[in-house]
């Protein structure tokens, strides 16, 4: 403690109502950094998961994330959109390496077992209840070729959810008109959302 100031205090304060000295544990604590997740990523929330294009074809895939959670968004073989997490019921394993592709189904490489586009478990004895160990399903909502998905199954619906200002903005960018991927530009950045 130099000065009467603890760097990383253990009860840490905030020193004034203003915002210009944020106790560092803001930043840095673990258990803060867990609250945040589940309030900003998990519950009642929306998140942006990908495009369309990028999975316009049956047995399209990508792999990317919500916040901290690996994630599939794949195109069924009735058209479908279908967000799932990347992690098998049976061991918690993430089954899917691959980036993007196209496939018919996952098999998770620790006991094989394998899913659906739509998440589904499948290929089991007769008296297993296939239901009862199907990955967890995200809540999808998609506009104009962009895909939002949501851990929480009672997530107000995405338009209430971002309100009519909003809509107005996105709409005039995502008018309708089909979307193409030019590429992908990816950083790698060490630090956690806060530094977005």
């Amino acid at each position: 403690m130099e000065g009467g100031y603890a760097i990383f205090p253990e009860a840490p304060h905030w020193e004034s109502t203003g915002s210009s000295r944020i106790p560092f544990a803001v930043y840095t604590g673990e258990d803060q950094h867990h609250k945040e997740l589940e309030r900003f990523f998990y519950n009642k929330h929306w998140c942006y998961v990908g495009l369309g294009a990028e999975i316009p074809k049956p047995g399209d895939f990508i792999r990317t994330v919500v916040s901290e959670r690996s994630v599939i968004l794949a195109c069924d073989n009735e058209g479908g959109v279908n967000v799932f997490e990347n992690v098998c019921s049976l061991h918690g394993m993430s089954f899917c390496r691959e980036r993007h592709g196209n496939k018919q189904n996952f098999t998770c490489p620790y006991h094989r077992w394998n899913y659906s586009l739509k998440g589904e478990l499948r290929g089991m004895p007769a008296d297993f209840n296939l239901k009862e160990h199907g990955l967890t399903k995200l809540k999808v909502a998609t506009r104009g070729g962009v895909i939002f998905a949501s851990f929480d199954r009672e997530v107000e619906p995405l338009e209430d959810y971002l309100g009519p200002a909003i809509f107005g903005y996105f709409d005039r960018v995502f008018n309708g008109r089909k979307l193409k991927i030019l590429g992908y530009n990816r950083q790698r950045i060490p630090g956690n959302w806060k530094l977005m």
